[in-house]
């Protein structure tokens, strides 16, 4: 049996090309690797051709893409045959919405809020203006309406098989409601001239006996279809008269009388009425507080669980939740419950949160901890070296021509968020608290328009993902933090109703309907409260990690999801602190350096992080750089300076060991174009500036086809590049021994030197690593002289998860003591000891080795003017059969140790 919680995980992100057969003959190299748990993504009933499986179509059954049922049984049972787990990257918020394969969003369509699955969905059905009826706007035309119904591109057609009828544009079908069946069938059979006919006449009659005012509701629906269907010659004579449907007034009077109204994709920017992942219309949020739909989408779940075919779930976007906490303690009431055999150990479950800056893990019952965007952030941060920080914003400031202070940039990309792109989720919003406020006398002058601008003020000042206030009293941390922000919201107000902000607080803290207060409806302001929660962390994602880290370009290294750019580095007590805070409160939680989200490879941000060591230099090179390259740019003033500079950087984090090829420039050119939509500055995804992206991707081609540029820019890149690697190294190392689990996003046991998604999700070359690892104790010094080869990383890699799996119990449930380091070189020293009650295991990472490698020149073999104070271990012993000496042949060190 693996074991409850896991010493290494490694993430694998499964596609059609490489499914459960294939991850099941990965299997033998992940024991022999040192994973205890395989992290696989998104396993369960995705959108056909899917790159991600985030887009669900179906929670109870398998994907059929990856091999099914049949192939889902050899994985598990190649990973039961080695004591490996199974953790599922599990998808509780949304689900992929459109197209013709999701039987819930189909019935919801279909039957409007009469549809047994519409309390599944987020919906606002009175939120679509000028519309007597209920109504869903769906945002699929890629044209306006008016243009895609005249020519002709919405069809009509009938499904001889159901008995149903249904639009369809392209790929995406869009059921009518059978209670226009009856008039439908009338317009056909007269289109077709068929009142005289057998079929004609049989149409007829079931029409009125389904007539106004007893149209088929659901009970009644399938016996309409099926009788339908059962006329002979029904299929041939609708298809005769559906030419009816072809002149557009008649369509269109059609589609105005379903549960939808159909618009062009850019409507959902002001008007869509169902709550989103983030900004995207094919991801509609799901409501899992209803029981009812916890029950259906946990359904597969609790059946492996209960097979012991799954040991752990990944709760992918769990702020996006009304109430994650209820939702945590009912995961681990099923978990329980599905398990055969009793165990009092919480079923393993991190979830993906990003916490600011400062922030504490939320009470979530049963998490073990987060996803590790927190891990990753903190150790960049201490292996930084914050004296180049000043030199740096210089260079950025005076070559890329940008003055403004990060949190500014933060600001406008907030507002640009809520007035822009999740515009009609703001509104959803600001509506629900105008009628609040319109509910009782004290607060009825309180307009929309100043509502709104309050709110705004709010969301701008708003610093973290989330609050997690459930219905009752909010927390006294989430008191407090409400309050700062309605203080800093109202302090900018220039308005003569400050007041307005007493009311927004006691909305939000849920004070307007505590007990006493009269005159607000619970329900409404409760609703107003929660949906506040799922607002705020969207709106932050979108205008930090996807605006402002593409405008903000210091240093690249710290633009990382859960980071904040403008902070500096971390000093070693610091980050002692934060260990021990983390080996309290989450020691269980994952430690991962690369994700499939994350905005460059682990071992790409080591090299840019490099940049502060070599600051100086970095100075010079730039300016050099862009005069090189000017003459290369065939449009004045594409790209801007910002985003030249900008990819310079991300050039040092990608450069190759070998050389410049069109694969290469590829990759960039997709990179560079991504960053600057990102950026919505030039270009956006919503609005494409077709004529900068092409210059931008004429400019990336010429610079790197340019030989005097390549042989400079190569230079100063193998300077980083090594110390990147040293870097990476300690990097490695931190992650593997500090508290919490290491996790290995695949591939990245080689170096990591990926860009953004899709980049960091090409396939990986498993057969090389297969063959490069070794089963005797490496030859460090070999391994060192040749660390191009990325041998040395998966040989350390290898070492440290076989010693977390030898010392299972010191790395899982052992403390954090810092380890006092002396010498000159001291503060090039990070040491602590992971201890149990008698073993321990004592580490050694350097950092700032700008100096001991010559600039980058040469790989340090001189060691540290360091010692580590060990006198409260004793028979301490070379974990990792390095050579002799502190950090003469790698930059970590490791030892096993036993308490004095």
């Amino acid at each position: 049996m693996p074991p409850p919680i896991p010493t290494a995980t490694y993430r694998l992100q499964l596609s059609a090309q490489f499914g459960f057969v294939q991850a099941a003959d990965l299997v033998p190299y992940l024991k022999s690797l040192g994973i205890s748990h395989l992290y696989a993504s998104p396993f369960l009933k995705a959108r056909t051709g899917s790159t991600h499986g985030y887009d669900i179509t179906d929670h109870s059954k398998l994907n059929p893409e990856f091999g099914g049922d049949d192939g889902f049984r050899v994985m598990s049972d190649a990973l039961a045959a080695e004591d490996i787990g199974l953790i599922l990257d599990f998808v509780p918020n949304h689900m992929g919405v459109g197209h013709s394969d999701n039987a819930w969003w189909l019935d919801v369509l279909e039957w409007g809020p009469k549809s047994p699955q519409a309390d599944s969905f987020d919906i606002d059905w009175s939120g679509l203006p000028n519309r007597r009826d209920a109504g869903l706007l769906l945002p699929i035309l890629g044209k306006p309406y008016s243009e895609v119904l005249e020519q002709g591109e919405i069809e009509l057609k009938y499904d001889p098989a159901a008995g149903s009828f249904s639009a369809w544009y392209f790929d995406h079908r869009l059921p009518i409601r059978p209670q226009r069946y009856s008039e439908m069938i009338k317009i056909i059979v007269a289109a077709a001239g068929a009142e005289s006919e057998p079929a004609g006449r049989a149409l007829l009659d079931l029409t009125a006996q389904y007539s106004a005012p007893s149209d088929p509701d659901f009970a009644q629906a399938p016996a309409f279809k099926s009788s339908i269907a059962a006329i002979q010659g029904s299929a041939e004579l609708i298809a005769r008269g559906l030419h009816a449907y072809k002149v557009s007034t008649t369509l269109h009077w059609l589609l105005e009388r379903q549960w939808y109204r159909l618009a062009h994709w850019r409507v959902a920017v002001s008007d869509i009425n169902y709550r989103r992942f983030f900004d995207v219309s094919d991801l509609a949020g799901i409501r899992v507080e209803n029981w009812k739909t916890f029950r259906a989408v946990h359904h597969l779940v609790a059946a492996l669980i209960a097979d012991g075919r799954l040991h752990g779930l990944r709760l992918d976007h769990i702020d996006g939740l009304a109430d994650p906490i209820q939702y945590s303690r009912r995961l681990q009431r099923l978990a329980r419950r599905s398990r055969r055999t009793p165990n009092r150990t919480p079923f393993y479950v991190v979830a993906e949160k990003i916490l600011a800056e400062g922030e504490r893990m939320p009470p979530l019952p049963g998490i073990a901890g987060l996803t590790g965007y927190e891990a990753l952030n903190d150790i960049s941060r201490v292996l930084l070296y914050s004296a180049g920080l000043p030199s740096l914003e210089r260079t950025w400031h005076e070559t890329g021509g940008v003055t403004e202070r990060f949190d500014d940039i933060l600001r406008d990309a907030k507002l640009h968020v809520i007035e822009g792109i999740m515009a009609s989720e703001f509104m959803v919003l600001v509506r629900l608290l105008a009628r609040i406020a319109a509910g009782h006398f004290p607060t009825r002058d309180f307009t929309l328009d100043r509502l709104r601008a309050a709110l705004a003020l709010y969301v701008v000042h708003f610093p973290v993902y989330r609050t997690y206030i459930t219905g009752g009293d909010p927390s006294p941390h989430d008191r407090a933090l409400i309050n700062e922000v309605i203080e800093k919201a109202r302090a900018e107000w220039t308005g003569p109703d400050a007041v307005i902000f007493d009311f927004v607080r006691d909305a939000l803290t849920l004070d307007l309907v505590a007990p006493g207060r009269i005159g607000y409806a619970k329900p409404r302001v409760e609703l107003f409260a929660l949906k506040m929660q799922q607002f705020n962390g969207p709106v932050m994602a979108k205008s930090l990690e996807d605006t402002s880290f593409y405008r903000y370009h210091r240093l690249l290294a710290l633009n990382e999801v859960g980071g904040d750019p403008a902070l500096p580095g971390l000093p070693v007590e610091d980050f002692h602190r934060r260990m021990a805070v983390r080996a309290k409160e989450m020691p269980h939680g994952l430690n991962g350096t690369a994700t499939h989200d994350t905005k460059r490879g682990e071992d790409a941000r080591m090299r840019i992080l490099a940049l502060a060591e070599l600051a100086d230099d970095w100075a010079a090179a730039v300016p050099h750089w862009i005069g090189l390259n000017a003459p290369l740019r065939q449009v004045d003033h594409i790209p801007t300076h910002a985003h030249e500079t900008m990819l310079y950087q991300a050039l040092i984090g990608a450069w190759p060991f070998d050389g410049v090829n069109d694969d290469f420039i590829a990759r960039m050119q997709a990179y560079a174009i991504k960053a600057a939509r990102e950026g919505k500055q030039q270009t956006s995804w919503i609005n494409p500036n077709a004529g900068y992206e092409a210059a931008l991707t004429d400019f990336v081609h010429r610079i790197l086809s340019s030989p005097p540029f390549v042989k400079s820019f190569g230079a100063f890149a193998q300077r980083t590049s090594l110390i990147g690697a040293l870097n990476s190294l300690s990097q490695l190392v931190l992650k593997a021994a500090m508290p919490g689990v290491p996790d290995i996003y695949q591939g990245t046991e080689f170096w990591d030197l990926s860009l953004v998604d899709p980049d960091n999700r090409r396939p990986v070359d498993f057969p090389a690593r297969i063959a490069a690892l070794g089963a005797t104790p490496p030859d460090w010094p070999s391994l060192v002289g040749k660390w191009q080869d990325a041998r040395v990383k998966l040989a350390l890699t290898h070492r440290l998860l076989t010693l977390r799996r030898e010392a299972t119990n010191v790395f899982t449930y052992g403390s954090y003591e810092p380890v006092a380091v002396t010498g000159r070189d001291a503060d090039r020293v990070i040491a602590f000891a992971r201890s149990g009650r008698r073993d321990a295991v004592i580490v050694a990472v350097a950092r700032h080795l700008g100096p001991a490698s010559q600039g980058g020149r040469v790989w340090p073999t001189g060691g540290l003017d360091a010692a580590l104070d060990l006198d409260r271990f004793r028979d301490v012993t070379d974990a990792l059969w390095a050579s002799p000496g502190l950090f003469t042949t790698l930059p970590v060190g490791v030892w096993h140790a036993r308490r004095r």
